[in-house]
């Protein structure tokens, strides 16, 4: 028996270099917490997007996914505009294109202020409109005007060019804005650009916004840090850093150093940075990316608050309808944050 035992052991190895285990294939279940909301809880339930395991190529192929995507993301947009009585203007800062949202009712307190939102996505989904989603929402529930950055993205644009756009519309807002007017947030990869244009602007020595929100930033590209691995196939959104999301990483470093700083801001000198806000989620692939990035403020004597989720996957506080507790609690808070650290 035993040469047929090692023949076994032998085609199960064979089988395992052909067909890996993908994180879904090796998910693992947990109950809804029931002390989060019923919306949040369908979130939880849910299984993960068809496409987070694609690992598109070539531009052409970059292309058609990125669109069938967006298509998708742009059908809701109007509904939810009009439900928070958002209107919305397409523009160009320094040629840069943007999208200016600005909430029916605006508080006296922020007529002059400003809020520059750069998008999640990986650096290569959410083009156009299809990625204004955050900023209408923080638009209508924190009561603020808000710039979206239709930023150059990969892999047809690779780094820095996303970052150059962001730069070239926090500049342009400086022209007509004051700093201490003028608050930077996103999500995902926008919460890790938003962390990097604090350091660029530091490096340039160009004033720092008066306040950062990063969303469960990607503060590093690389698959470095614990929740990476302890909540893979976890997290229902993300899912795994070996699906689309290292795809992207690779496209839009495009042979650069993923640990440089403007491209993980997590090795950066964070020091003198504004009041920040980060948020994650206990399922979060990004967990331990928001939490490193927290220390790290911390340790450089930056004023840093964290915000987490129970049982929130990647973030998913703005793929809940509006009216959502955990929606609701994370756009007001982020207005709260803004109105005590803007002038």
């Amino acid at each position: 028996m035993k040469p047929i035992k090692q023949a076994l052991l032998a085609m199960f190895a064979v089988c395992a270099v052909a067909f890996p285990v993908t994180a879904q294939e090796n998910a693992r279940s947990f109950p809804a917490p029931q002390t989060v909301s019923p919306e949040l809880q369908k979130l939880i339930e849910a299984k993960p997007p068809s496409h987070w395991n694609a690992h598109p190529q070539t531009k052409q192929e970059w292309e058609t996914w990125v669109g069938s995507l967006a298509k998708e993301a742009v059908k809701g947009l109007p509904e939810l505009r009009e439900q928070l009585g958002v209107s919305v203007a397409q523009g160009e800062l320094g040629g840069v294109p943007v999208f200016t949202f600005t909430p029916r009712e605006l508080p006296e307190a922020n007529r002059d202020r400003v809020l520059l939102n750069l998008h999640g996505g990986g650096y290569v989904l959410g083009p156009g409109e299809s990625g204004t989603q955050e900023a209408i929402l923080m638009a209508g529930i924190g009561g603020f005007r808000v710039v979206y950055a239709d930023y150059r993205m990969a892999p047809a644009f690779p780094y820095p060019a996303a970052m150059d756009d962001a730069m070239t519309i926090y500049r342009e807002l400086l022209k007509t804005t004051p700093a201490e007017k003028i608050g930077v947030f996103g999500t995902s990869t926008g919460g890790g650009m938003t962390l990097a244009l604090a350091l660029r602007a530091k490096a340039e020595g160009l004033p720092l916004p008066a306040a950062l929100a990063a969303g469960t930033p990607w503060s590093d590209l690389t698959k470095t840090g614990d929740s990476y691995f302890t909540n893979e196939g976890v997290d229902n959104i993300l899912v795994s850093y070996d699906g689309w999301l290292g795809e992207a990483a690779r496209a839009y470093a495009n042979g650069h150093d993923m640990k440089d700083p403007m491209l993980s801001p997590v090795y950066g000198d964070v020091r003198g940075f504004p009041p920040t806000l980060l948020t994650s989620g206990t399922r979060d692939l990004f967990l331990s990316n928001t939490v490193r990035m927290h220390l790290k403020l911390r340790e450089a004597g930056v004023p840093a608050d964290l915000i987490v989720f129970e049982g929130m996957s990647h973030a998913q506080y703005h793929m809940m309808p509006p009216n959502a507790p955990e929606t609701k609690f994370h756009f007001s808070e982020l207005g709260r944050f803004f109105n005590r650290c803007l002038k």
